[in-house]
């Protein structure tokens, strides 16, 4: 199946990585989150969250910034317009899946 067979019925590849997914939903939830904040709920190191946000932010489904806060240059993550949306139509398939209406 391809990733456009999988993004037509909602399913996302891109998305559905354990990490990736919990970053979306974190994001769901608010305008902006720093990247610290994200590494701390995740449990992961900063070159493993790096990582995957490199993956959404290429997909274009999250938009990163830096701005400087208490002296200090933060790294701000949120999501697109698109990447609400596809985070949105995964979790719905997901619950397809689960409730049998797959």
């Amino acid at each position: 199946m391809s990733d456009t067979d999988l993004t037509t019925s909602g399913f996302n590849d891109t998305i559905h990585a354990p990490n990736r997914l919990r970053i979306c939903a974190l994001l769901d939830r608010g305008e902006e989150v720093e990247f610290a904040v994200v590494q701390k709920q995740l449990g992961v190191s900063a070159s493993v969250l790096s990582k995957h946000v490199s993956v959404l932010v290429n997909a274009g489904y999250v938009r990163q910034h830096r701005a400087v806060r208490d002296t200090r240059q933060r790294v701000w993550l949120s999501l697109t317009d698109e990447g609400r949306a596809a985070y949105r139509a995964h979790i719905a398939a997901l619950r397809a899946i689960v409730e049998g209406k797959a």
